[in-house]
């Protein structure tokens, strides 16, 4: 073997995004399985609440609750993928600071924003799995069913955390800048079951809003079996539009949030 080939075959070959987001849904992966505990946790606590929640208003609801379940199950699945899909990049960038292992994401060849982003789309596959189980424990505790068009349900909700997403990167942003900013962040959580609700009251100007517009979708294929191609060209339209609108203008803001860290230099400061 001449010098030049030896060369050649010593010299590691430049990694891509696909070797990043194998690498990040890799560490996703394996933190799931080694921490099993912490995630099943979030699975109880998320379903005792629910509890709380069916069980304390068919005390005082009886037959209102009872008539509305479907919609209260949608919704609340609904709502632990966005509350997922939210505070996953702001706890994670909060974690990261806390261990000093920020700077290494800064100094990414990839940039820091996409090894961010990435890391949030694989919390959110983690989240649809918890999630998931979650569904099912609901509907067997309440005793309903519900209609699981898999391609549909899939997409819709997928589209409909992705703007969420977008606050995410926007939250995750105004992290590295303050530092200690949770309790804000934790109260805009709440602010996603008006926004979840908001096809109840039809107010056709929050359909531009995050989860809004998904959430009404998301009942009709649930409850009334609609299938992604039984929906209009428009709200499949809209839906997109919102989802990319919103991750745009969260990666715009985690971006100035980020050089304006660093122009300050507080971006590795706790």
């Amino acid at each position: 073997m001449t010098t030049r080939q030896q060369n050649a075959t010593d010299t590691p070959r430049k990694a891509g995004y696909y070797q990043l987001a194998r690498a990040v849904l890799s560490r996703e992966f394996l933190i799931f399985v080694r921490y099993p505990a912490n995630a099943i946790g979030g699975i109880v606590i998320s379903v005792f609440f629910f509890g709380v929640l069916f069980y304390g208003g068919r005390m005082i609801a009886g037959r209102a609750l009872t008539d509305s379940i479907e919609g209260i199950i949608v919704g609340y699945f609904l709502w632990t993928l966005s509350v997922g899909a939210y505070s996953a990049i702001s706890n994670d960038i909060g974690s990261e600071v806390q261990w000093g292992t920020l700077e290494r994401h800064v100094m990414s060849p990839f940039g820091f924003a996409p090894v961010v982003l990435l890391k949030g789309v694989a919390k959110i596959v983690r989240t649809f799995i918890t999630s998931t189980i979650i569904l099912a424990v609901m509907i067997g505790v309440t005793g309903t069913s519900l209609e699981l068009p898999l391609l549909t349900v899939v997409l819709v909700a997928t589209l409909s955390i992705i703007s969420v997403l977008g606050l995410g990167l926007a939250a995750g942003g105004v992290t590295v800048l303050y530092k200690q900013i949770g309790n804000w962040l934790n109260l805009l959580q709440f602010g996603f079951i008006v926004l979840i609700s908001a096809p109840a009251f039809d107010l056709g100007w929050m359909r531009f809003l995050p989860l809004a517009h998904g959430s009404a979708l998301l009942q009709r294929s649930m409850i009334d079996g609609t299938r992604l191609w039984e929906f209009s060209p428009g709200e499949l339209a809209l839906l997109l539009v919102v989802a990319a609108g919103y991750v745009a203008v969260g990666y715009a803001v985690f971006q100035y949030a980020t050089r304006r860290a660093r122009r300050l230099g507080v971006l590795g400061d706790y």
